[in-house]
């Protein structure tokens, strides 16, 4: 595997998920794949589960782990091409990238999409850019448009907990207080709809994500009905995606915040959230501390998912 941005980079789904699994049960059972290989992990914002799994599972199979965090103690970097660098960015992406690319084997980058135009986060700029500049391989660890690793890791969980053979799984949007980009609820989408499951999307009007995403799913925009017969819920909060609001918080609506009463609605299903969350805004602190509630078990398969996408990435060179 030379790249992983999305689903169809794992193949065989059942198959990638069997994999974590095994993986899971022996964490060290390949660390004859990374000796001598290093892995480098580039991050334009910040992070806290993705950057401690990620090096975490680098180390599990016997990588050395290099970590840039490219708006502290490194140049300020220019992604535009064209540009007449006479600002305060000193290096050019083109030049840092091969740069880069010399001193590993394996690339990972984290880049958010900024909100100041949608087709320039929706092109991926800078992970594509290393992609294509870098002459290594290279995950996404989140992007503009999606965070695959933190998906993979999602159906991971359902796997181990569902009680059903095809499970009703609901994304439901949630109030929050800023703007955030689409990378997790589309990343869950886009697993979900390869994934054997039944999934619904509900979100408040306006709320709309790209179609790429969505595909076949269920939209529903009674937040009530949606959860009905629900196995799992995954909350996440999206700023707008469809023009001319693209980035903007259309909805603060208090009652889309994931509630026991909402729960109650449910099949006594687990909920879900891939961290950080705001609580009292996307969820009750009763549901987020109940016995139903995956989210800390859901963050430690981050490190399982990327273990595997290395895994695959390392058996590539």
């Amino acid at each position: 595997m030379k790249t992983y941005t999305n689903v169809k980079d794992l193949g065989n789904l059942n198959k990638a998920v069997r994999e974590a699994l095994e993986i899971k049960k022996n964490r060290f059972g390949y660390k004859h794949l990374g000796t001598d290989k290093t892995l480098l992990m580039v991050f334009f914002n910040s992070s806290l589960r993705t950057r401690l799994s990620t090096q975490k599972a680098g180390m599990n199979l016997g990588m050395n782990t290099m970590v840039l965090d490219v708006n502290q103690g490194a140049w300020k970097l220019e992604t535009e091409r064209g540009i007449i660098m006479d600002g305060d960015k000193s290096e050019h992406l083109l030049e840092a990238i091969p740069v880069m690319g010399s001193y590993c084997d394996i690339i990972g980058v984290r880049a958010f999409a900024t909100f100041e135009n949608k087709n320039d986060d929706y092109q991926e700029n800078i992970l594509n850019q290393f992609i294509k500049y870098s002459g290594r391989p290279v995950f996404s660890m989140e992007a503009a448009t999606a965070h695959p690793l933190q998906a993979f890791a999602d159906l991971i969980t359902i796997e181990e907990y569902k009680k059903t053979a095809r499970p009703k799984v609901v994304l439901t949007w949630a109030p929050h207080p800023k703007a955030l980009p689409q990378a997790v609820p589309n990343s869950f989408a886009d697993f979900m709809n390869e994934a054997d499951v039944d999934f619904v999307i509900t979100h408040p009007k306006g709320y709309d994500l790209a179609s790429q995403f969505v595909r076949n799913a269920k939209v529903e925009y009674d937040q009530n009905k949606a959860l009905e017969g629900a196995d799992f819920v995954y909350a996440k909060n999206w700023a707008a995606y469809t023009d001319p609001n693209y980035g903007k918080i259309l909805s603060s609506d208090r009652s889309w915040t994931v509630t026991a009463e909402k729960m109650a609605l449910t099949n006594n299903a687990y909920f879900m959230h891939c961290l950080p969350v705001r609580r009292n805004m996307i969820v009750s602190d009763d549901v987020i501390e109940s016995p139903q509630s995956l989210v800390i078990p859901e963050a430690a398969n981050r490190e399982i998912s990327a273990q595997t996408v290395l895994k695959r990435m390392l058996e590539s060179l």
